[in-house]
């Protein structure tokens, strides 16, 4: 065996001993599943919990935030090409790929460990409406730009949000990756949610942004956009013909994000 056959050998053997790494090389942490009564938990550690799911019924949005966050397809064409940036315990992609069968959604997930879970929390298998990707999310963002109807980033480790979903260039690729009208939502639970906002205003512009708190919960979901907001009627029009259980968590939800809207002063030339 040669130097370089051996040099590629011994790389392959520290990979495998490592485990995979992020952008930045740290070692990514291998979760675990948590089943407590009738749910299902995705954990990095045993007082972490990243996503919870309820057992008997995968594809209902157990946590306020996930709900919130799918507002963001008020802004949505009739067969939306939607982006996600980390997958979790695939609570939102459950639900869309269920009520919403015109969408299509890519997922960004970087841990290969979290996406070798994906059917202990009933995530369905890739089809032609789904396809989920191990990657690195800001790189992905970056190689797609015009591409997604609706950006959804909900990235998060053991220690919050990485540093490279947390840049201003960041979110500067997220609204290229955006197609003229589109919009993004991002899920804030960190302290130092101010930061990201203003970044988000450098980007979009003041009046393409808007946050909303949840009530029962520390996270914030800032919303912006490219171009018009949506009209008046588009929460009705969203929720049309949706199964009831859709109706009954989402309508809310777009109800109050509507009327947030209704009072933003919003522009309404398309960027």
């Amino acid at each position: 065996m040669g130097n370089s056959s051996i040099a590629a050998w011994l790389q392959r053997w520290w990979q495998r001993v490592r485990g995979p790494v992020d952008a930045s090389g740290r070692r990514l942490r291998r979760p675990s599943v948590r089943r407590y009564g009738r749910y299902a938990a995705l954990q990095f550690t045993r007082s972490q919990t990243q996503s919870r799911m309820l057992a008997d019924d995968p594809d209902h949005l157990l946590i306020d935030y996930t709900r919130t966050m799918l507002a963001a397809l008020l802004w949505a064409p009739a067969r939306p090409r939607i982006g996600m940036v980390g997958l979790g315990g695939g609570s939102q992609v459950k639900f869309i790929h269920r009520h919403f069968p015109e969408a299509t959604l890519e997922v960004v997930e970087n841990n290969p460990w979290v996406v070798g879970l994906r059917r202990e929390f009933g995530i369905p298998d890739d089809d032609a409406r789904l396809r989920v990707e191990v990657d690195d999310g800001a790189a992905f963002v970056a190689a797609r730009p015009g591409r997604y109807d609706v950006l959804l980033v909900d990235g998060y480790d053991e220690t919050g949000i990485p540093p490279v979903l947390s840049t201003q260039r960041f979110y500067a690729d997220c609204h290229a990756a955006l197609a003229p009208g589109g919009a993004l939502s991002v899920n804030l639970f960190v302290a130092e949610a101010d930061v990201h906002v203003e970044r988000l205003h450098a980007v979009f512009g003041a009046e393409r942004v808007l946050v909303v708190e949840e009530s029962r919960m520390r996270n914030q979901i800032a919303f912006a956009w490219r171009g018009p907001l949506p009209g008046p009627d588009r929460a009705a029009g969203l929720m049309a013909n949706r199964e009831p259980a859709a109706i009954a968590q989402l309508q809310p939800v777009l109800d109050r994000v509507a009327a947030a809207l209704a009072a933003h002063p919003g522009t309404e030339t398309p960027g």
